[in-house]
């Protein structure tokens, strides 16, 4: 059980703040085994929004070394998910500025409307940019801004970086036929819709430390007729196993308005346990709607899943990990400053 990437939309130009070191460290100081630090950008314009976090540039790695740092300080594995946003980018985050008329973030914002690009120039809805179509050499360009985003990492000293191919984003985009309508080698049939993240993959895999594990986040189902769908995910998961990749995360979504998610606790997990069962040389994780201990320890212990990124529960309640272990009565090594919090009744733990 680790914390899933969630974006917090709190960076300036790229660089983590106070914010970030505050925010990851409560999570290590509270139990958490491994943090994913969230979605960061590979290029400025691969960002979601002005004020997500960056690796496009040396001057980057300090600030994340310093929270890999105090990760590691309490006991936790810090990975970090790297991606490119697509045409889902140049937005301004609503959870930060409040209701207003479009999502777009403009030039004056911090935006960049002229260089929102994706597979194809189809635009998510009317509330993002018109993208275009990217050219050969922008995909070159792309990949090589992962592998450089992956130096970075490794120089920070991160344990885990996962490539970020799910909820509508670039990556994602070049997978799904709803998304990737182009008539090159990157688009059309399975094997080319797959080239930008196979290619992409093995160019990352090739300067990330073997010993290091290498996670991708992918969007099993975009719950649209015509979409990509759980078939092609598990057909992916056995390319991706031949590429080095060790973790498949299985979200979903994300990557069309038109989508009908039906949402309930753990509705997800049936993604994960599909390719665990069709590839079992890939390790699955499951994501979405698990909010319980119980359901989050079912989960593994019925081989639904090998593991279990937990996100929205972790800011609801950072000590997730110590109350699920006192709610499964699990005794665990609580952080010294704050061992006598610990409860030793049967009374709730919150």
């Amino acid at each position: 059980m680790w914390v899933s990437p969630m974006c917090m939309y709190s960076a300036q130009d790229g660089f983590s703040t106070d914010f970030h070191l505050a925010h990851y460290s409560q999570f290590a100081i509270r139990g958490a085994g491994l943090i994913l630090v969230e979605a960061t950008g590979v290029l400025p314009e691969g960002r979601i929004s002005p004020n997500c976090l960056g690796l496009w540039k040396d001057e980057h790695i300090d600030g994340l070394k310093r929270i890999v740092s105090h990760l590691h300080k309490y006991g936790t594995i810090a990975g970090i998910q790297i991606a490119h946003s697509g045409r889902k980018g140049s937005t301004i985050p609503l959870q930060l500025y409040g209701t207003r008329d479009s999502l777009r973030a403009s030039s004056e914002e911090g935006g960049w409307p002229d260089n929102v690009y994706a597979p194809s120039a189809l635009p998510y809805n009317n509330d993002h940019y018109t993208p275009k179509e990217m050219t050969i050499d922008q995909i070159k360009k792309v990949q090589q801004a992962f592998v450089n985003a992956t130096v970075r990492a490794e120089k920070a000293g991160f344990d885990v970086i996962e490539l970020h191919c799910a909820h509508g984003y670039l990556l994602h985009e070049f997978l799904s036929p709803l998304s990737n309508k182009r008539t090159d080698e990157y688009g059309g049939s399975f094997e080319n819709r797959t080239r930008m993240v196979i290619e992409t993959v093995r160019k990352v895999r090739a300067v990330w430390l073997q010993e290091k594990p290498l996670f991708v986040r992918v969007s099993a189902t975009d719950w649209v007729d015509g979409g990509w769908n759980s078939d092609d995910t598990v057909a992916l998961a056995k390319l991706l196993v031949k590429e080095g990749v060790d973790v498949l995360g299985c979200s979903t979504a994300g990557n069309d308005p038109r989508q009908k998610i039906p949402l309930s606790p753990g509705y997800q997990v049936q993604f994960a346990t599909k390719v665990k069962e069709n590839v079992p040389e890939i390790c699955t994780v499951a994501v979405g709607i698990i909010t319980e201990g119980q359901q989050a320890s079912d989960i593994i212990q019925n081989d639904k899943a090998d593991a279990v990124s937990i996100a929205r529960q972790f800011l609801r309640n950072p000590s997730f990990v110590l109350s699920t272990a006192h709610e499964l009565n699990v005794n665990i090594k609580w952080n010294n400053q704050y061992e006598r919090g610990k409860l030793k009744t049967k009374y709730s733990f919150v």
